[in-house]
């Protein structure tokens, strides 16, 4: 991971830096060339790209899509919008590859893989098509931020798995035997949840990290990943699963090795999904961490406010929360 720099590193970047002067910009679009930075003109109606990463039906991904559809909609936007066929970062990236091709004004993507896409969001740059990252970041040492894309905007990775670290500390005293279960490999949500909570544990001696793999965000390798690790670690106390969908999977694989949810295991998750939040109050699930799906708003705000030439953050962060018994049946009816 030494090559990965992580999205937190993008905090210490305050504002963007664009092309020289206005009249080299006007050249460079003109001429379908940007060294640097593209302007986005000031439009009443945009052609957006939308290059979202392929999932299988997973509630947290179908909630992201439907926000940015739903955001473009109202603005009267045309949202161009190829939800793919496979996960493979390869195909994302022949869909990038299309939009730019079309002359879309401006392109939102949610990259599949930190290094795969971040060549497309270079080639967006030269063809002078402005770029907002979303979700997962891209590799800065390849796409630069404020020169080759305009911002990243998402969730605190690392924090999410801090926060889901803190409140198993506190739940458990400190005393825990923990089954990690870790997202794609290479993906800024997996590679910052996983340091997030493994660094936050450290610091608490009675917390033991018994195994950690990838079951790739996927509700099926997690079921099978639970029904291979929980046999051969018998003392395992907790499931931290790094996100709702896998969490899901190790549900009904506890089941069927005779564990109870809960009593038995204690499982920790992220996303804030509407059936894992029941989750928290059935009893079979600890505690979620929020990551918040719903970024139509803040995306299409964050693009109006750049072709106004207003002040644009290189990095946009949503605020997440924490759930628990406490306060799931408050946040269930706006679960997603």
């Amino acid at each position: 991971m030494s090559a990965l720099r992580t999205v937190s590193s993008l905090l210490s970047i305050l504002a963007l830096q664009a092309c020289s002067n206005a009249s080299d910009q006007t050249a460079a679009v003109s001429q379908g060339v940007c060294e640097g930075l593209p302007p986005l003109a000031m439009k009443s109606t945009y052609r957006v790209g939308f290059a979202q990463l392929w999932e299988d039906n997973g509630p947290w991904r179908n909630a992201n899509t439907a926000s940015m559809q739903d955001e473009a909609a109202k603005r009267g936007y045309e949202l161009v919008f190829d939800p793919g066929t496979k996960s493979d970062p390869a195909e994302q990236v022949d869909r990038m590859q299309a939009l730019i091709d079309a002359k879309v004004d401006a392109i939102f993507l949610a990259p599949h893989d930190e290094a795969v896409l971040a060549p497309s969001v270079v080639a967006a740059r030269k063809a002078c098509i402005p770029t907002f990252i979303v979700d997962r970041a891209v590799n800065p040492a390849i796409a630069i931020p404020g020169t080759d894309y305009v911002s990243y905007l998402g969730s605190d990775f690392r924090l999410e798995g801090e926060q889901t670290a803190d409140w198993l500390i506190a739940k458990t005293g400190g005393k825990a035997q923990i089954i990690e279960l870790e997202g794609t490999v290479g993906s800024s949500p997996g590679v910052l949840r996983k340091q997030g909570f493994d660094e936050r544990i450290k610091n608490t001696p009675g917390m033991k990290l018994l195994a950690s793999e990838s079951a790739d965000f996927d509700e099926t390798k997690a079921y099978a990943a639970t029904l291979r690790l929980v046999p051969q670690y018998p003392t395992a106390t907790v499931i931290y699963s790094h996100n709702d969908g896998m969490s899901f999977g190790v549900l009904t694989a506890l089941q069927e090795l005779g564990k109870v949810p809960g009593k038995d295991i204690l499982i920790v998750s992220i996303d804030g999904t509407k059936k894992a939040t029941q989750g928290i109050l059935d009893g079979t699930i600890g505690e979620v961490t929020e990551c918040n799906p719903k970024f139509g708003p803040i995306a299409f705000d964050t693009l109006e406010n750049y072709a106004a030439g207003q002040p644009v953050p290189v990095v946009v962060k949503n605020v997440d929360r924490v759930f628990d018994l406490g306060n799931a049946a408050d946040y269930l009816p706006e679960a997603f």
